[in-house]
């Protein structure tokens, strides 16, 4: 696979983001990166050769800015990764009934209204050229909820809603050229996981939930899925929700 002179906008500078940041740059791409953390988003873009921008982009200004300085720096955006994302559990998601205010309103800001301001600003780009590609990221536990540990049911809403997006979003710019796939990966091994990656139970029972991996997935298992969905083989692939789980779904 080649990407040689294909700009990549990709939302995250740590775990699933950085690694799909790497492979990308190794193929040829011209990566530029966006985060929360100046040093974390400055440190990957100089590994990458590619650029960054540090902000929180479910400000819409911010998400302006990052799109802009993007073009200004690389090109346009030939394929964007809405990475970004995470746990909501610190601000109050958990079972409905005990959710709060606050926890509702953030893990929605985080999960869903940061791929709606980055994704209006690059397909109003994108429509103007005819082409392009983009991958928002969900989460198994949308549709395969996991109750006894994973029961965080503003994001699995809020996933739901990304992938409800996504289909709409892949039907209505199907004609102008343009693909919009989701990726629905299962426990990875991420800053975002790292409750997870301390409780023996829930290791235990990812030797049986995710059998395949027997243990947390490794993100470059699920940067090699995005980078073949956003890349050159999939060109007649979208609307589709790949899951990346190692047989959580069917386990």
């Amino acid at each position: 696979m080649v990407l040689d002179g294909q700009v990549w906008l990709i939302t995250g500078a740590s775990g699933i983001g950085a690694a799909t940041a790497r492979l990308a740059a190794v193929y040829g791409a011209r990566v530029f990166v966006c985060g929360l953390e100046d040093a974390e988003c400055r440190e990957l873009a100089a590994e990458c050769g590619g650029g960054f921008h540090t902000g929180d982009l479910s400000i819409s200004a911010e998400a302006e800015k990052a799109v802009a300085r993007c073009i200004s720096e690389l090109g346009p955006v030939d394929a964007l990764f809405n990475v970004a994302g995470g746990s909501g559990r610190r601000f109050g998601d958990g079972p409905l009934h005990l959710i709060t205010d606050h926890g509702w309103d953030r893990t929605f800001d985080v999960n869903l209204k940061t791929m709606f301001m980055v994704s209006r600003s690059v397909l109003r780009r994108m429509i103007v050229r005819g082409h392009g590609a983009i991958l928002n990221m969900a989460t198994v536990t949308a549709y395969s909820p996991e109750p006894k540990h994973f029961a965080t049911h503003a994001y699995a809403a809020a996933k739901g809603a990304v992938i409800s997006m996504t289909k709409a979003m892949a039907s209505y710019y199907a004609p102008q050229g343009i693909r919009v796939n989701a990726i629905a990966p299962g426990l990875v091994r991420t800053p975002m996981s790292f409750r997870a990656q301390t409780d023996e139970q829930i290791l235990q029972l990812m030797k049986t939930k995710m059998p395949l991996a027997g243990a947390l997935i490794d993100p470059d298992d699920i940067a090699r899925a995005a980078v073949f969905l956003l890349g050159p083989g999939a060109t007649m692939i979208t609307g589709q929700v790949l899951g990346v789980d190692a047989g959580w779904e069917v386990s």
